[in-house]
């Protein structure tokens, strides 16, 4: 069974995968709701008006370095015989670490005011966030890798 890197060796794979993930987050940004719920809307909202298709290109670019930094827990269950997704979600806390540890660096580079405001502001709840994206990402993990 190939990594996960691997797996977005095909620009065709890459990109359905991408659409996916990106497609997770419009969900998981729109099931959300009170005072959090508003700020995530807002934000988020912001940054997709940067640019048409931006979500998407952002997640695209990323998923080599996403998919590296979650590969240790993969072959965690692999190596166990457990069932990847499962895995997945029963370490949502090492996931999003590793996957916010990404993102906060792609933020701290970025020289978009929009981005860098919008993130700094929604960082703060952004692992509990994560978290909760997890067993849906997993999915896609076990779907694709």
């Amino acid at each position: 069974m190939p990594n996960l890197r691997d797996a977005l060796s095909t620009p065709d794979t890459r990109t359905r995968i991408a659409s996916e993930c990106a497609a997770l987050i419009d969900a998981e940004v729109q099931s959300k709701g009170g005072l959090t719920g508003m700020a995530l809307k807002t934000g988020y909202k912001a940054v997709k008006g940067i640019k048409p298709g931006f979500i998407d290109k952002v997640v695209f670019d990323l998923l080599p370095e996403f998919a590296d930094a979650i590969e240790p827990v993969v072959a965690e269950a692999k190596a166990a015989g457990k069932p990847v997704d499962r895995h997945l979600e029963s370490n949502s806390t090492r996931v999003a670490d590793a996957l916010l540890a990404i993102t906060d660096r792609k933020a701290e580079r970025s020289t978009n005011p929009v981005v860098k405001s919008a993130y700094g502001q929604l960082r703060g709840m952004a692992k509990s966030q994560v978290e909760s994206a997890v067993p849906g990402l997993a999915k896609i993990v076990a779907r694709h890798g």
